[in-house]
């Protein structure tokens, strides 16, 4: 239930300007050096080994030529500052392919492709003050939900725009870069479009889980009520293309910040493969970054260990941190770019396997 004023209507619109002051500045990965702190943190214990260990596997996922890197994404660290390390992981040829949350892929990174931008939460007033301001929260974090709306707003227009048919994840995402590169990109360089523009294929299995959502039932409701056809998403063909990526790819390594359902949907493609009866080794190498406790059991926090009894992950180069994932991934994307190893790394191009 929204308060209800009794003051005049702007204030409430100082009052939003007030809690909507403050950027979140996204961390550039080469404006300083992590290598020293990581080297050091390999002579620690706890958390910082295990960070330092991590470090190790990702550059020698990097320096393996024959291994394709893939990056999987869930939670809020693009939206709390990690943004820009993500695009540039793939803008430096360290990572070949993506699966995302919705959310990771729409709400944060197109949303600020729109020109947008996430706001830190210095003054957290109660929450339902928030709702009738029109400011989501995401723990100390906010975005302004009629901006939010635009954006929804923006991918019925993609979705219309579109022949009518079935899309994986991936097709969708990819004619969302396109609509950037075309000249509509308020903001240069997001992830979508250095994705789109390097042939880095962005899976979201759970695409419909984000702003997306309310966009693409829009498009439908509408084109119903006009007795119209209209565009689908195929989760099917999710999977089929990511196995058909990791068939072609061979050897692959996971970079994993937190887990969910773009962990599982990555590790679970060499069991699909198998299915298929194709050959396709386990993930060769893995880092999982995550907070989840391990348990209860749930998806998000099986270890890598785990997921080699499925027939996923290797243990021979596997590591998990526990940690926040915004406290330790700036330090090894850092780390990675300086030590230089995706300097001679041939850049993948999935995406071109989709085409024709």
């Amino acid at each position: 239930m929204r308060i209800t004023y009794t003051m005049s209507q702007a204030a409430p619109d100082n009052r939003k300007a007030e809690l909507l002051a403050h950027v979140v500045e996204h961390v550039d990965i080469t404006s300083y050096d992590a290598r020293p702190i990581i080297d050091s943190m390999k002579k620690m214990s706890f958390s910082s080994r295990d960070t330092g260990r991590a470090a190790e596997i990702f550059n020698t996922m990097l320096a393996d030529k024959g291994c394709s890197t893939w990056l999987t994404l869930a939670g809020s660290t693009s939206a709390g500052g990690c943004m820009h390390v993500y695009r540039d992981m793939i803008k430096y040829g360290m990572i070949d392919a993506v699966v995302a949350t919705g959310a990771s892929i729409v709400d944060m990174d197109f949303f600020e492709a729109l020109g947008y931008k996430h706001y830190q939460a210095r003054e957290v007033p109660d929450d339902e003050t928030l709702r009738s301001l029109y400011i989501d929260r995401i723990y100390d974090t906010y975005i302004d939900e009629e901006e939010l709306q635009a954006c929804d707003h923006v991918i019925k227009d993609i979705a219309d725009s579109l022949p009518v048919g079935a899309y994986s994840s991936r097709a969708f995402i990819k004619a969302m870069g396109k609509w950037l590169a075309d000249g509509n990109a308020k903001k240069e360089g997001s992830l979508i479009q250095t994705a789109y523009e390097h042939d880095v294929p962005i899976f979201c299995p759970a695409f419909v889980d984000s702003s997306a959502g309310f966009g693409l039932v829009k498009h439908q409701v509408e084109r119903a009520k006009a007795k119209e056809s209209y565009i689908v998403l195929d989760a099917i063909a999710d999977f089929r293309e990511l196995t058909d990526i990791k068939i072609a790819a061979g050897r692959t390594g996971l970079f994993m910040v937190g887990g969910g359902v773009p962990k599982n949907f990555a590790q679970d493609t060499v069991v699909c493969a198998e299915i298929l009866e194709q050959d396709a080794e386990m993930h060769a190498y893995a880092v999982q970054i995550t907070v989840a406790d391990v348990r209860d059991g749930a998806c998000s926090s099986s270890t890598l260990k785990e997921a080699c009894s499925w027939g996923k992950v290797s243990v021979a180069l596997e590591q998990m941190v526990f940690a926040e994932a915004s406290t330790v991934v700036p330090l090894i994307a850092s780390d990675a770019w300086h030590r230089g190893h995706w300097k001679d790394r041939e850049q993948r191009r999935w995406a071109k396997l989709f085409e024709g």
